[in-house]
């Protein structure tokens, strides 16, 4: 009976932990919607962006476009606790850290070679539907640069 109780509880704590992960906010395709968006002219533009999960962390796969308008392609997995993780791909960063501020909200930091080269805030909308990036960093002349990229679920 006791080991019965065990296993059941073992049980109710993994389904607990499944279910807790599957209903992040996060998960899940994100489309990027131009008209709703501000990026700067001759900025790059990540078109899509995709959240998965890996053990017990995040995966995060972004496709888009450079600032030369070629293809763009990065990688970054890790958990939105504020620590540096290493992210494959991305010119203007080698690291990345993500932190949960508030109910779906989260703030990010790039780094590259330890130096940060963008930071930001990600906000999705209380139904889910939708995700805001808001970044700031420079350009590779130096220049300031904020954007803003609207999201949709797809």
């Amino acid at each position: 009976m006791k080991t019965k109780k065990i296993l059941l509880t073992l049980i109710a704590c993994l389904t607990f932990s499944v279910t807790c992960w599957a209903s992040d906010p996060n998960v899940g395709t994100w489309k990027l919607n131009e008209s709703k968006s501000k990026i700067p002219a001759g900025a790059p533009k990540n078109t899509s962006v995709t959240y998965t999960i890996e053990g017990d962390q995040f995966k995060c796969v972004v496709e888009g476009v450079d600032a030369k308008g070629g293809p763009s392609h990065n990688e970054w997995t890790g958990k939105f606790d504020g620590k540096d993780y290493a992210v494959t791909g991305d010119s203007s960063s080698d690291m990345r850290a993500i932190k949960m501020t508030g109910k779906n909200h989260y703030s990010l930091t790039g780094k590259k070679d330890g130096k940060t080269t963008v930071t930001g805030t990600i906000t999705l909308s209380p139904d889910g539907k939708t995700r805001t990036v808001t970044t700031t960093g420079t350009d590779d002349k130096g220049k300031k640069r904020t954007s803003t990229a609207v999201y949709d679920r797809q």
